[in-house]
């Protein structure tokens, strides 16, 4: 109910001075996305896309595509989000946060991610903008970022800002879904279990093919495991509680467990 009411109020081309829909709205749930957005369509699809309401608008020559997609939470919008910005660029300050970039602005607000995209070639950043800041003051929802991108220290990070890797954390099955951050070569996430069993259960899993596996220390930590990869590098892997803190590819000099400690010391108890 909550998109339909969306869809009504934000999902029109009042955002955009002059322009007018062109063509009924269209609307896709959840693998149908695929035949809007083809390959592309695999990357909403693994943060949980719902639905998706859309509509072409025109202005004479002008043409603007408009989309917006619920996700199942705020978390996995963001996520969505993340995914689809460029690190490279700065983020504003629309929504939880927002880009624009000459041909296609992008926000998330709460479970919503919105999309305006311009086919004409040139700048069009100004009128993006312009009706992205529009379709927020319609959108309801709050513009909190997610807790777990707190976790991570700032200074150091590399490749953009912490993100929810929905699946397959580091390429490991075993580690189904997370948050996870660069720093130079390492890499460092967190996996949040239902219980210490069951984090203790994945631990197990993953590094029980490792031949030999030294125990660790880590401050805050219930247990800890140092153990090297062909592919990953060192990684040092620290639970405490239902929660899984990790590193892969750190520095061979200095404390292996430097960035591990750093991050669980600002883990939630």
């Amino acid at each position: 109910m909550m998109l339909l009411f969306v869809a009504a109020v934000a999902l029109t081309c009042d955002a955009l001075p002059g322009f007018t829909q062109d063509g009924k709205s269209r609307m896709y749930e959840g693998e149908s996305l695929f035949e809007y957005m083809d390959g592309n369509s695999e990357g909403y699809l693994a943060y949980g896309f719902v639905r998706m309401h859309g509509v072409t608008c025109t202005k004479g020559s002008q043409k603007v595509l408009i989309d917006v997609s619920e996700m199942p939470d705020a978390e996995c919008a963001y996520g969505l989000f993340s995914s689809n910005r460029d690190v490279k660029l700065a983020a504003e300050q629309i929504g939880t946060g927002g880009q624009v970039v000459p041909r296609k602005a992008i926000f998330v607000k709460d479970k919503y991610f919105i999309e305006l995209a311009a086919e004409a070639e040139g700048d069009h950043t100004a009128l993006l903008r312009a009706g992205a800041l529009a379709m927020n003051e319609k959108i309801p929802g709050s513009t909190a970022l997610p807790e777990q991108l707190g976790w991570f220290p700032e200074v150091g990070l590399t490749a953009g800002p912490p993100r929810l890797v929905p699946q397959s954390v580091l390429g490991v099955r075993a580690l189904k879904r997370g948050y996870m951050a660069q720093y130079g070569p390492a890499k460092v996430f967190v996996v949040s279990e239902a219980s210490k069993e069951a984090a203790h259960d994945v631990i197990t899993k993953w590094l029980g093919r490792y031949e030999a596996i030294s125990e660790g220390k880590v401050e805050g930590a219930d247990e800890a495991f140092l153990v090297g990869d062909k592919y990953l590098g060192r990684i040092v892997v620290a639970r405490r509680g239902g929660r899984i803190v990790g590193s892969s590819g750190g520095p061979e000099a200095g404390d292996p467990t430097a960035l591990v400690k750093a991050v669980l010391a600002r883990v939630p108890k």
